[in-house]
């Protein structure tokens, strides 16, 4: 799966890969890079004194269309809890200096490449492995070293934060490389920084534009929603049924209470005329028929007389009616004893006895 030398590779069909976890491994990168298309061959520079790749790798697929493909899938995808960046590998390497170099001095010998990319990768993406300057005898640490970023927002920062602070118990000094072949002059101008925004390396760690600033799909107007939202019954849908549910399916404005079953009087059909106000002196009209006790139906507006009354259901006869006169619930009380008049005595009835 190694690739061969640069120079064999096709650069148009060769991504770069960035921002790879340290489980990441070669295998797993073919493996995942050939659900976008056939994979050529995949490589991960290691580093030298550690043996571990340095969080980037490059994979050549078999046509420039695959690479493209790629580019537009699988960037910004987490692996292993971290976003990858996913671009061209020839504008990788053709922007790859965009400036944002910075100088590291007054290091310990103890320091290596890799505790320079676990330091300094907290403040942004390091574009290659830091360079440690050594004696190219002894392979000794000269004290200093340079590190790449992607973006002069990631070496701004670090600056701000490294400047003066203590590695291996030797403090440190951060500031801009010096430019080459120039006379004093320090990368971070506003020249270079210009240029920086407008190279495509300083959009890298952007999410694609395709799964992040896209606007939502324009959507097919809702019928239903439409027809609700300005007063009007949808298909299917009568002037019952949306004075029920009202707009939004929120119910009607001006339902009863809970309980009285949340419907306002219906409106009388076409041709039928209001009931007028009661008569002069004659008490108002109470609730509309099936209207619950305690609930007046809802007020009519100003100058609208108020609807007539419900339809009684099929089969009803109304409320039910007092008993008759004089008609007494219930067992009925014992009679009252009377007296009866005195009998007179037996046999014939005798004058006055005579004086």
């Amino acid at each position: 799966m190694a690739a061969g030398p640069i120079s064999e590779r096709n650069q148009d069909a060769t991504v770069y890969v960035g921002g790879l976890d340290e489980k990441v491994s070669e295998p797993l990168l073919w493996e995942l890079f050939l659900q976008a298309g056939p994979v050529v061959n995949t490589h991960m520079p290691k580093d030298r004194v550690t043996g571990q790749h340095q969080g980037y790798g490059f994979v050549e697929f078999l046509s420039e269309e695959d690479a493209d493909y790629a580019i537009k899938i699988m960037n910004m995808i987490k692996l292993y809890g971290k976003p990858i960046r996913v671009n061209k590998a020839s504008a990788h390497n053709k922007n790859l200096d965009v400036g944002a170099n910075i100088f590291i001095g007054n290091l310990d010998p103890e320091i290596d490449e890799k505790l320079l990319y676990d330091t300094f990768s907290a403040f942004g993406v390091i574009l290659q492995t830091p360079k440690i300057m050594r004696d190219p005898d002894t392979g000794n640490s000269k004290g200093y070293a340079f590190i790449n970023f992607a973006s002069f927002d990631a070496s701004d920062a670090a600056i701000e934060a490294m400047n003066g602070q203590y590695l291996c118990n030797r403090p440190i000094t951060v500031s801009y490389a010096f430019k080459k072949d120039s006379k004093g002059e320090r990368h971070g101008s506003a020249a270079e920084r210009l240029l920086a925004a407008q190279n495509p390396l300083s959009q890298a760690d952007r999410p694609h534009q395709l799964f992040a600033d896209a606007p939502p799909p324009p959507s097919a107007p809702n019928p239903v929603v439409s027809s609700l939202g300005s007063g009007l019954p949808p298909p299917g849908m009568s002037q019952m049924q949306l004075a029920h549910h009202g707009p939004h399916g929120l119910g009607h404005p001006h339902a009863g209470p809970p309980g009285s079953g949340g419907q306002p009087p219906p409106r009388p059909p076409p041709g039928m005329p209001h009931p007028g106000p009661p008569p002069m002196g004659m008490p108002p009209r109470g609730p509309p028929f099936g209207s619950p006790m305690g609930h007046p139906g809802p007020m009519p507006p100003h100058g609208m007389r108020g609807p007539p009354p419900l339809m009684p259901p099929h089969g009803y006869t109304g409320p039910p009616r007092p008993p008759p006169y004089g008609y007494q619930r219930g067992p009925l009380p014992p009679p009252r004893p009377t007296p009866r008049p005195p009998v007179p005595p037996r046999g014939p009835l005798r004058g006055p006895l005579p004086q």
